[in-house]
């Protein structure tokens, strides 16, 4: 049996699981009305305090009630807010109903000198954009993983911040850098993830600089909010 790829935040010198697409809603009649064609998108999700989904944000700052609410088993705490990749059909101009939603992985940066370990494992790219209004950054991620006998290893990612430096023009630049560390799981196939990264509010960015390692060497893309 495959063992299923978790993945470990250590941004905040914390492991927790957070499994992508771990839940699938119960299916929906998908008819061909003016709101009802599926549409995807990484949003902000609202829980209630019975850890229930009851409705969500879109980065455009668009907002959606479920017409029911929903739950997930990954959701795990009440009234917060997740990140997550949402598959869904509008009934109204401000209600929704789900079709499959899954947890997004969110990173926060930590200075590179409080991190132990700044493992740099390569991945694939296969996208990378800012979220309207610029509150995050998003990764589409190519992980290569496997099962093997002797190996119990799992997969993290995490974000360095090696600086937020003030410029001479009045102008602040973020240098991070993505972490991953393979702890030797195989690398049999490609898994693609979603990782938003949670940009810092205490400054107003100009620029983003981002070092991802790649298997053709260290990438770095540059980002204008």
């Amino acid at each position: 049996m495959k063992r299923l790829l978790r993945l470990f935040i250590i941004a905040n010198c914390q492991l927790s699981i957070v499994i992508l697409m771990s839940c699938t809603t119960d299916n929906y009649d998908k008819g061909q009305g003016k709101y009802s064609l599926m549409q995807a998108e990484l949003v902000e999700l609202s829980v209630n305090g019975n850890k229930e989904a009851t409705s969500f944000t879109l980065d455009d700052g668009t907002q959606y009630t479920f017409v029911l609410p929903t739950i997930a088993k990954w959701i795990e705490t009440p009234d917060t807010v997740y990140r997550a990749l949402l598959y869904y059909n509008k009934v109204t101009e401000t209600t929704a109903e789900p079709v499959s939603l899954g947890a997004v992985p969110t990173l926060r940066a930590k200075e590179h000198w409080k991190l132990d370990e700044q493992p740099e494992d390569p991945v694939g790219v296969e996208s990378a954009w800012l979220s309207m209004k610029g509150k995050y950054l998003n990764l589409g991620l190519l992980l290569k993983t496997g099962q093997a006998d002797d190996n119990d290893g799992t997969q993290t990612v995490g974000l360095a911040q090696d600086t937020i430096r003030l410029n001479g023009d009045q102008t602040y630049t973020a240098v991070f850098r993505l972490l991953h560390d393979q702890c030797g799981v195989p690398q049999y196939y490609t898994s693609r993830r979603f990782v938003s990264i949670l940009l810092p509010d205490t400054v107003q960015l100009d620029t983003i600089r981002l070092a991802i390692p790649t298997y053709e060497g260290k990438l770095e893309r540059i980002f204008l909010p």
